[in-house]
């Protein structure tokens, strides 16, 4: 059965949506991400922990959006190139579902599980 022909249009505008916002998120900033202070008179410990906690995971979302801008900037370059919507390892389709879930998945549901059973 042939995979009905996907509309590109409607992915291009979720994945410049989605990178818009992420684009937003970032510019906004997070002050959790800030220098901890380190000065025990003015910070208790467990107050400096909780910072140190906050920063640490305010790094981890910024490299997480950073990883998702990219995803987005390369499925944007499939659409454009005509490669959008077939599986990197296989070269078939990707079912439309899946890639509504998620537009800048590169791999089809059998290959993600194969790649997913040998790690």
């Amino acid at each position: 059965m042939q995979q009905p022909r996907l509309d590109l249009d409607h992915f291009r505008r979720e994945l410049i949506s989605l990178r818009e916002r992420l684009t937003e998120d970032s510019r906004d900033g997070d002050p959790a991400a800030d220098v901890v202070e380190v000065d025990q008179s003015r910070v208790g410990r467990l107050s400096r922990m909780d910072a140190l906690l906050g920063q640490a995971m305010s790094k981890e979302t910024k490299r997480r959006r950073a990883a998702a801008l990219k995803r987005i900037a390369a499925a944007l370059g499939r659409i454009e190139s005509g490669d959008f919507g077939v599986c990197r390892e296989c070269d078939e389709p990707i079912a439309s579902a899946r890639l509504d879930f998620d537009p800048t998945i590169t791999l089809c549901v059998r290959c993600a599980e194969r790649a997913e059973s040998e790690t």
